[in-house]
């Protein structure tokens, strides 16, 4: 029976194997993609990835159903979140200029099998999104003409009761994806100027909601006759934010795009700063409009901002906020097929998915299978299923990988940086800094005994301390801490730092509902929760962190970073039980496809270095310290009688 069992190395080396990080090239700006994208191709990329239909539809639905005109300090509070969890993605899109967003970033500073959930999970939230954004344009046209379309479908098609399934098949949602498929396919540039179009067309139809709706305001939709600002209190603006959220979440369009920008390390965190701005700059004016031309409680949350000017006798602006509301969703469905099928290939051509779609068109230089194939499922997707329900899948698939990357911005930060080649050292001999890379399983090999006492005191110098290591201030304080490897500490105190959040905003939203905890039992858990948290925050924080880069670097790490993960964990368990049974079962197909595929094909697996024959003599000394006997141990210049010179120029200690 004890043979069966598995032994503990083999333990480890399958725990190395799932947590491997990705070895980047020596050239970051090498691709097969086309570099052409400018700074504001980017940024209305994340415009029309952010502001869709959650402008028009979203906003009316929250007002109403949750949070009231104080969906106001909802979109604020989103928008906050989605700011710290942006400048992550812009130091990481920056920095590691490579399609894939969060599953790139994960990948290189945290490990495979985080990178390869974090990946299957964006895919399924794009699928979802793209297919949705075309029911909802579907919708809103189908309205526009009255619902012939609807009833002439159901008249000669027919009608389903089946659950899981739409009511009836909407072909013009899946002809819609259709047609952009074909479009997202001819190239990136291509993509970029049919967003352009659109992009230019919806920010002037929120312009003119903005002035015209300022014109018809009446501050007294604010009065306690009409429920008041926040009719919901503080729980419906809260649990506005979590549904607020999903408005933000398309600014990861632009991260995903950095392989195909001409100047990533500039225009990357540029375009994102200005299209996050600009887009919570836009929901925040576009919701007090809307709560000030009619009051919240007779909102129609399926077409709000339309059906406002309507009710105020105002039926050609109406028309016209339905048009432009059409054009911000094309502008979501072309942000959705184009940033979908770059994370498919990033995964296939590490080798994590199938190798099928890592083959790049070579005149468009785009993946043109991947476009292709997922371009059908969201077709068939938004054709027969009922989406209601999955919706929901989009924001906590969203919030996860937020919490990822920026738990992977701290790892990153406390690394050491890797150089490809050591630097040449005085008198010509290589640098005992140990080499990393494709090389680095091979044996370093050093010429004298001296070079040797520098690799064993390098950690333990003072005036230069490397990324990871313990500051010099809290030295004579944490000295247990100085015998770790750089960045050892830091990684513990990040998933204890997790751990302690997950546990803090547990207690938050359940303690006193669910788990109806007494007052005395919830304060001492909250205490020692936040203690947990704030002290892994300082222990992070008395680590040397990697300064002096040439890219985009996010403010106040580790602080930052930790503020969106609290922030992303609180948002994710303010969502329903059955999202999350949904997730957990996505997440296990995932499993499924990762260890009955992408572990086994992996390209990291040709990189792991084989194990060298390595010998070794040792010198003990039973008393003093090590300087004071180099002189007698050194090795004379001249080859010892009756040894070879290989075995004169051994490390003795």
């Amino acid at each position: 029976m004890a043979r069966w069992l598995p032994r503990s190395a083999d333990l480890t080396r399958f725990c190395q194997k799932l947590n491997r990080v990705k070895t980047l090239e020596d050239d970051m700006m090498e691709t097969s993609f086309n570099r052409c994208l400018s700074t504001i191709d980017l940024t209305l990329l994340g415009i029309g990835g952010m502001v869709g239909s959650g402008l028009y539809v979203l906003t009316g639905t929250v007002a109403k159903e949750i949070a009231g005109p104080a969906v106001i300090v909802s979109f604020i509070i989103a928008g906050f979140a989605s700011l710290l969890a942006a400048l992550c993605y812009a130091e990481f899109g920056a920095r590691v200029p490579k399609t894939g967003s969060a599953y790139m970033f994960t990948y290189v500073s945290v490990g495979e099998i985080w990178a390869f959930l974090i990946g299957w999970n964006v895919l399924l939230e794009y699928m979802i999104g793209g297919a949705a954004v075309a029911r909802a344009w579907s919708g809103y046209l189908d309205s526009i003409f009255n619902h012939k379309i609807k009833n002439f479908t159901e008249t000669h098609v027919g009608t389903w009761q089946v659950p899981f399934l739409a009511r009836y098949p909407d072909f013009l949602a899946a002809a819609i994806l259709l047609v952009a498929t074909a479009f997202i396919s001819f190239g990136a540039k291509v993509s970029s100027w049919l967003n352009h179009v659109f992009s230019a067309i919806s920010m002037g139809v929120i312009l003119f909601i903005l002035i015209m709706g300022f014109v018809l305001a009446q501050p007294k939709n604010w009065s306690a006759q009409e429920g008041g600002f926040a009719p919901y209190g503080l729980s419906g603006i809260m649990a506005g934010t979590a549904t607020c959220f999903y408005a933000f979440v398309g600014f990861d369009v632009i991260a995903a795009s950095s392989e195909e920008a001409r100047n990533p390390q500039r225009a990357v965190p540029r375009a994102i700063a200005f299209s996050l701005g600009l887009a919570t700059g836009a929901y925040i004016l576009v919701s007090v409009v809307l709560t000030l031309m009619v009051p919240w409680h007779t909102l129609d949350p399926d077409s709000a901002l339309a059906d406002a000017f309507y009710r105020r006798g105002y039926a050609w602006a109406g028309f016209l906020v339905a048009a432009g509301s059409i054009c911000a969703m094309n502008t979501v469905l072309l942000s959705n097929l184009f940033s979908l099928p770059r994370i498919v290939y990033a995964m296939a051509e590490d080798g994590l998915f199938f190798q099928v779609f890592s083959r790049v068109h070579p005149r468009t230089q785009v993946p043109v299978v991947g476009i292709v194939v997922f371009g059908l499922l969201m077709a068939l997707l938004a054709l027969v299923f009922d989406l209601e329900a999955l919706v929901q899948f989009l924001s906590i698939g969203t919030l996860l990988a937020y919490t990822f990357v920026a738990a992977s911005i701290i790892v990153l930060r406390f690394q050491q940086q890797k150089v490809d080649a050591p630097a040449p050292a005085a008198g010509g001999r290589p640098s005992p800094e140990p080499r990393e890379g494709p090389s680095a399983g091979e044996l370093k090999e050093y010429e004298s005994f001296s070079d040797k006492l520098q690799l064993v005191d390098r950690d333990k110098s003072k005036e230069h301390r490397e990324p990871g290591q313990l500051k010099a201030a809290f030295e004579p304080y944490l000295e247990f801490l100085s015998d770790f490897y750089p960045g050892e500490v830091v990684t513990v105190a990040v998933v204890t730092l997790m751990v302690s959040a997950i546990c803090l905003c547990s207690i938050l939203v359940f303690g006193s509902t669910h788990l109806h905890l007494p007052t005395w039992s919830y304060s001492l858990l909250l205490v020692l929760f936040s203690l947990g948290f704030l002290l892994s925050l300082l222990l992070i924080s008395a680590h040397e962190q990697q300064r002096g880069t040439q890219t985009f670097q996010i403010p106040l790490v580790p602080l930052s970073p930790a503020l969106s993960i609290i922030l992303n964990i609180y948002l994710m368990l303010k969502l329903s039980y059955m999202t999350w049974l949904r997730f957990a079962v996505w997440l296990l197909l995932g499993l499924l496809v990762y260890f009955g595929y992408g572990i086994w094909h992996s390209k990291e697996n040709l990189r792991e270095p084989r194990p060298q024959r390595v010998s070794a003599r040792y010198v003990v000394f039973p008393s003093g310290s090590l300087e004071e006997r180099v002189q007698a141990v050194q090795p004379s210049s001249q080859p010892t009688a009756g040894l070879p010179d290989t075995d004169t120029e051994d490390c003795k200690r």
